[in-house]
């Protein structure tokens, strides 16, 4: 039987509900990651699939579909969930949800800034762990100041220069780096330098990444590249894990050629990597760049305006290229 649109998440605001609206919707009401050998009950005669990062989108997905899928719609704007080409021989299109979330993602990728520069993830355990050293101290918990100092934004898309928006009100200078040129009228409005990946690394006090995964840049930053950081320098990653390599990243703050590091994505998702579990230079958070009502409400909404354009014979909003 053909069913107009497969859901394999729950998702937030009406998004299912404008879906059912006009197509015929199987539902999956669940955050928990699909058991695999219920693909092809779930996935069967589908002509859209909206799923999100959790899912492994390949050719065992694409034959559990059938012939008749039109559109894979991802709630992201990553995909490396998706194989794109693989879909693309079959004649799929592959949507994602750029725009939405920058905001949202640019705003954790800051805080990590700070929370790292100033050690407020160890301040907190701190102060719910009953050890507070006995309240203020000259010397108690001192961090780093963020003013005059330089943020090295690798991937200076709308993510990157987002932060550097807020680096600035913060007092930082700007060093952009990236496989194409910025927008000149960001470069101009940051005062920004941009520079080759080598001397971002050399002269930013934070490093801040935010290039989408592909074979070329898995372990961009590994171990070369981490001993080329400056003495002291701090490490926050918002794109995708395995973008960092963990395991070089734990040996340089171990060795303390690194003062400290912000995560919220990690090369083994959900794992982390042990040797930065028992860290407390790290701050560490569960992917939720994204994470605000408003932000995943508008990623679902768009999601969802890709599958009826497409099933409509119309041209996806925002069709990963």
């Amino acid at each position: 039987m053909t069913v107009g649109v497969v859901v394999l998440s729950r998702l937030p605001g009406d998004a299912v509900e404008r879906l059912r609206a006009e197509h015929e919707v199987r539902y999956r009401d669940e955050d928990s990651p699909v058991p695999v050998g219920d693909l092809p009950v779930l996935l069967s005669g589908a002509q859209a699939v909206v799923v999100t990062l959790g899912h492994r989108v390949d050719d065992a997905f694409l034959d559990a579909a059938g012939p008749g899928l039109q559109v894979v719609a991802n709630v992201a704007v990553g995909y490396d969930n998706i194989d794109v080409d693989a879909c693309r021989a079959r004649g799929v299109v592959v949507t994602n949800t750029p725009g939405v979330l920058t905001d949202a993602t640019a705003d954790i990728a800051f805080a990590l800034v700070l929370m790292a520069t100033r050690r407020l993830g160890e301040a907190e355990r701190e102060v719910r762990g009953g050890t507070g050293g006995g309240g203020w101290g000259m010397f108690h918990l001192l961090g780093t100041s963020v003013q005059g100092k330089a943020i090295g934004i690798l991937g200076p898309g709308a993510i990157g220069l987002a932060t550097a928006r807020r680096a600035r009100a913060f007092g930082m200078s700007v060093l952009l780096s990236g496989r194409s040129a910025p927008d000149p009228e960001a470069v101009a409005e940051l005062d920004a330098e941009v520079v080759g990946f080598e001397e971002l690394l050399e002269r930013a006090d934070v490093l801040s990444v935010h290039v989408p995964l592909s074979p070329a840049t898995r372990h961009l930053v590994d171990a070369a590249a981490l001993a080329r950081m400056k003495p002291g320098s701090y490490l926050v990653n918002t794109a995708r894990g395995p973008v960092v390599d963990e395991a070089a990243l734990a040996a340089a703050l171990g060795s303390g050629h690194l003062a400290g590091a912000g995560l919220d994505v990690f090369e083994d998702e959900p794992r982390v990597h042990p040797d930065l579990l028992g860290r407390e230079d790290v701050v560490l958070l569960p992917h939720i760049g994204s994470a605000t009502v408003e932000t995943r409400t508008a990623m679902a909404g768009l999601a969802a305006d890709n599958v009826l354009a497409v099933l409509a014979g119309r041209e996806p909003l925002t069709p990963v290229r």
